[in-house]
């Protein structure tokens, strides 16, 4: 009797050793680390471990630990493609979050929609990037992020409607997502019988903008509508001081990028952009974050580098734990399926995300959801008060809300 007594237990303590021991679910986390979008890319990751910690120390998803396999981009197209090839092939991640940069998404996805493995992109804003394949019966493709379809059409109501301004010009990073976005702007401007008096383009670590602001001053421009990441607007907004010309900066959310306050100093302020998160204790579940965030990575001044992309980094991860946690497993297909009819709602910082997918809509935010921000003391406040009162009511996804304009491939 003693033995088999002591047979059980040592059975039973193989059994939780092994239940322990259960390989981690291992999710990729792809974005650029260093380089000139970096202030995304860490906020994100850090976003990123953040969530996976809290659900690893309530005990995991179906029994297993989250396992996070990390990877620097650089923002380079080339780079991604290589990372996806290494997530698939060697890492055999079970599903991919980040893509920060448009053109490194549409380079990589491939290989995930292939191997049948979910991409949630969770900062990448370029329109296209949910519909790249359209074309094939299913998308493996997801994002908790504002799209530029949603992004556009507020900017030039922000500029045109609100502000009045009837003569803008559009300055526009050479990349994917800045010629993607400025196609959404003019394609957003024509809608209200528009043409913007000047269109520019500058490169990655331009640091003269001199030959297209003037081209926009002699135009008459009221304003800059802008598409492109923190360094080269900083430098939009350090030309226009050189020339003595200030006029209002409106343009996507990127314009809250740490490397763009900071580069751009007193020049800055001013600036406007959407964002679907504001660094604010507005709501519990807001406050718990930004706590959690600042005491664990502690950044500068208590100033998260961009906000929007920690929250979106970390919703992304609750959002992929519960549908592995419905699917009851770590297949594709299966996780994909799961997406798509989410039975509970999965509290978010962002957003309480109720059925934010389906089969046809692999869009968790829309029109009704993002605020505009201003840069206000070297960091991004509610640019309108009433925002701000009502910040505290969570915006949730509405399929029927107006502002976004067609995708076009």
């Amino acid at each position: 009797m003693r033995l088999n007594r002591l047979a059980i237990a040592v059975a039973a303590a193989t059994l939780a050793s092994m239940a322990y021991a259960a390989d981690p679910i291992k999710i990729g986390v792809d974005g650029p680390f260093t380089g000139g979008s970096s202030s995304m890319g860490v906020s994100m990751r850090d976003g990123v471990r953040l969530a996976v910690d809290e659900i690893n120390k309530s005990g995991g998803v179906l029994g297993r630990q989250l396992a996070v396999v990390e990877r620097d981009d650089e923002a380079k197209n080339e780079r991604g493609v290589q990372i996806a090839q290494e997530l698939v092939n060697k890492e055999k991640v079970v599903a991919v979050v980040g893509y920060i940069n448009t053109g490194v998404a549409l380079a990589s996805q491939r290989f995930f929609q292939e191997a049948k493995i979910p991409v949630m992109n969770n900062v990448a804003t370029g329109s296209i990037i949910t519909h790249q394949f359209d074309d094939q019966p299913e998308n493996y493709v997801f994002r908790n992020s504002a799209a530029d379809v949603i992004q556009a059409p507020m900017i030039v109501e922000e500029a045109v409607t609100r502000r009045g301004f009837k003569k803008v010009a559009i300055l526009a990073d050479s990349t994917n997502y800045g010629q993607l976005g400025r196609e959404d702007l003019e394609r957003a401007l024509a809608a209200k019988g528009i043409k913007p008096v000047a269109v520019e383009k500058f490169n990655i670590k331009d640091v003269d903008m001199t030959a297209q602001l003037l081209k926009a001053k002699e135009a008459g421009a009221e304003a800059i509508l802008t598409y492109g990441i923190g360094p080269e607007l900083a430098q939009i907004a350090n030309g226009m001081t050189k020339l003595g010309w200030k006029v209002p900066m409106v343009g996507s959310w990127t314009l809250s990028m740490a490397n763009y306050i900071d580069n751009a100093g007193p020049g800055g302020e001013g600036a406007r952009m959407p964002q679907t998160f504001i660094q604010e204790p507005t709501t519990p579940k807001r406050q718990s974050f930004i706590v959690a965030y600042l005491k664990t990575f502690n950044p500068k001044n208590s100033r998260i580098d961009s906000p929007v992309s920690a929250a979106q980094g970390y919703d992304s991860i609750y959002l992929l734990a519960a549908a592995i946690k419905q699917a009851g497993s770590t297949d594709g297909p299966k996780i994909k399926a799961a997406l798509e009819d989410l039975k509970t709602p999965v509290e978010g910082v962002v957003t309480t995300y109720n059925k934010p997918f389906s089969a046809k809509d692999h869009e968790a935010v829309t029109a009704n959801m993002p605020v505009f921000g201003e840069v206000k003391g070297m960091r991004v406040v509610y640019a309108y008060p009433d925002d701000f009162k009502k910040a505290s009511e969570v915006r949730v996804k509405d399929a029927n809300a107006k502002g976004a304009i067609a995708v076009k491939k």
